[in-house]
């Protein structure tokens, strides 16, 4: 695949991109970004090695797949890219998105797309319909969700190293996506952000269902509780899953929700005392841990931050990325008992 972030290359905007970099770089033949054109995604991203990046199609012939690399808030495809996504169609590359403005309706890239015999890939596309029904869940599975303060502060990715980890020491556990880029990462799951209100909270039990022959699940969340824009689907994610632990997920330095800087975050504190109370209306829940996103600190601010938070908090903290997951891994084993 070709990525396209062309003009939106920072951490938060480019998520999607960074995570499939970082989780299928054997897909990826190049990166489209004309502002950074002569580096590699090592220099630009932090993950990726020699991946290059380019400025046209034509120079990642051997692509047959145009990714859109994006999650900008309001989901909307930026109107610069339209050329180059028509380029792309003309080419003959399926064109994948995960945004909420759907390919498929619109009218000059479907039009294209069936002149050219071209796949329109929207990954947010779902049908889900069924409401949630308390019935077949196996006590047996162990279930784990990701949660927040805010929103993009890395769950998908403390989702993803916290189910490897486990798996690593021989826990049969999975992944499960939630989100457009963790369905890429993964190859399937549910946009939960992109489900009728009504059905999100059977759209979440329809996952548990359809893995809980794994010991362990570790679902990736959506938003925040205390998000102005995006508690809606948190809580019926949260009430649909009914998850045995959560692991609490932050971004360290941040003090406003990401985009709204007027709204401060509160303290992590009533993040879970709201969460662990929100939870228990279904199940009985705690949270177990914390995975702190340190991306933007050295390593000895991130390792003073984890100490002093899991003293804080009596929880232990790690940044997956730089530490790896091994304390969350170990805060799963001892809640499966």
């Amino acid at each position: 695949m070709l990525i396209i972030t062309d003009g939106y290359n920072d951490a938060h905007t480019a998520k999607t991109a960074i995570c499939l970099i970082r989780y299928r770089p054997e897909e990826v033949v190049a990166v489209l970004d004309r502002q950074s054109v002569g580096k590699n995604c090592q220099e630009v991203f932090g993950v990726g090695g020699n991946i290059p990046l380019v400025a046209s199609l034509a120079e990642a012939p051997e692509a047959n797949t145009l990714l859109i690399g994006i999650a900008p808030p309001g989901g909307k495809i930026p109107r610069h890219w339209r050329p180059i996504i028509s380029e792309a169609i003309a080419r003959g590359m399926t064109i994948v998105s995960g945004l909420h403005e759907f390919l498929r309706d619109d009218g000059e890239f479907s039009r294209a797309a069936a002149e050219h015999g071209v796949q329109l890939v929207d990954v947010r596309n779902n049908d889900e319909h069924d409401v949630a029904n308390r019935v077949g869940i196996r006590e047996g599975c162990l279930r784990i969700h990701t949660i927040a303060n805010d929103c993009s502060c890395g769950k998908m990715v403390a989702s993803v190293e916290v189910a490897r980890g486990l798996s690593r020491i021989g826990i049969d556990a999975a992944f499960v996506a939630t989100g457009q880029t963790g369905i890429l990462v993964a190859g399937s799951g549910c946009p939960i952000d992109r489900v009728i209100a009504d059905f999100v909270n059977g759209a979440a039990e329809k996952l548990v269902l359809a893995n809980q022959h794994h010991e362990v699940l570790v679902v990736e969340g959506q938003g925040s509780l205390f998000h102005p824009r995006y508690s809606g689907v948190t809580l019926g994610l949260l009430h649909g899953l009914m998850p045995d632990g959560l692991i609490l997920c932050y971004e360290m330095g941040r003090r406003a929700f990401f985009d709204m800087e007027s709204v401060p975050l509160p303290p992590l504190e009533k993040v879970i005392e709201f969460y662990e109370a929100a939870a228990n209306i279904m199940h009985p829940c705690r949270v177990i841990g914390l995975a702190v996103n340190g991306q933007k600190f050295p390593d000895d601010a991130v390792a003073a931050e984890c100490e002093q938070v899991g003293r804080r908090l009596g929880l232990p903290a790690c940044d997956v990325i730089r530490h790896g997951p091994e304390e969350l891994v170990e805060a799963v084993v001892q809640l499966k008992g």
